[in-house]
C-alpha cells in the first residue's frame, strides 16, 4: 500500500495529484498530436482531457493491486504543469508494476522525464517495496527508449506488431529493472 506524502520534491520538479485547476495545463499537451503519436489514444478535445482529468484526479494513492499512481509534473521555479507520470502496480505476489511519463514538448530534452522516472522507481521500489518495474513503449519511440535506459532499465523484449494501435500495427519495446539492480545504482 502506498499513500505518498505531497507534494514529491526531485531536482527541479513537484510532484502532486491533479487538481480541477490543471485541466488547462493538460490540454495543453495531451490535444498536440507529437504527444499522443506513440499512445494508444490520439490527441484529445477538451472534454476528453476533463474525462482523463477526472480518472486522474481519484488515482492519488495505491491501496491494492491494479491501481495506477497519476502525478503530476511541476516545475518547481514556475508552478508549470509541464507533463504527467503514472506508476501502475500490477502485482502484490510478484511485487511488480510500471512506470510512464508524458511531458509536453517544449519542455523535453531537460531531463524531466529522468527525474520524474526516477521518482516514479524510488516509489514502486522503497513505497511499494516492489522486486521489478518495467516500462513498456512504442519501439519506434527512441527518446522513451533513451530515458528508460537512463534509468538503469534494460531491454528485454521486442514484440514485433503485437498491438493493432491507430489503425496499424505496432512494434513494442518492454524494459525492465529489478529492485537490487535499482539498489546498486543509487
Amino acid at each position: 500500500m502506498l499513500k505518498p506524502e505531497y507534494p514529491i520534491r526531485t531536482e527541479r520538479l513537484l510532484l502532486r495529484p491533479y487538481t480541477p485547476d490543471d485541466l488547462e495545463a493538460m490540454y495543453a499537451f495531451q490535444s498536440l498530436p507529437e504527444v499522443t503519436r506513440y499512445l494508444y489514444w490520439g490527441p484529445r478535445d477538451r472534454g476528453q482531457v476533463r474525462q482523463a482529468l477526472e480518472t486522474k484526479l481519484s488515482q492519488t494513492q495505491l491501496l491494492e493491486e491494479g491501481q495506477a499512481l497519476a502525478l503530476a509534473a511541476e516545475v518547481a521555479e514556475t508552478g508549470q504543469v509541464v507533463g504527467d507520470g503514472l506508476l501502475f502496480w500490477h502485482s502484490r505476489v510478484h511485487r511488480s508494476g510500471e512506470i510512464g511519463y508524458v511531458f509536453h514538448p517544449d519542455h523535453h530534452g531537460k531531463g524531466y522525464a529522468t527525474e520524474m522516472g526516477r521518482a516514479l522507481l524510488r516509489l514502486g521500489f522503497e513505497g511499494l517495496d516492489l522486486h521489478r518495474i518495467t516500462g513498456r513503449l512504442d519501439a519506434r519511440n527512441t527518446a522513451s527508449a533513451r530515458v528508460l535506459e537512463r534509468l538503469g532499465m534494460r531491454r528485454e523484449a521486442h514484440l514485433v506488431e503485437n498491438e493493432w494501435v491507430k489503425d496499424e500495427w505496432t512494434d513494442e519495446l518492454v524494459y525492465a529493472i529489478l529492485r537490487r539492480e535499482w539498489q546498486a545504482r543509487q
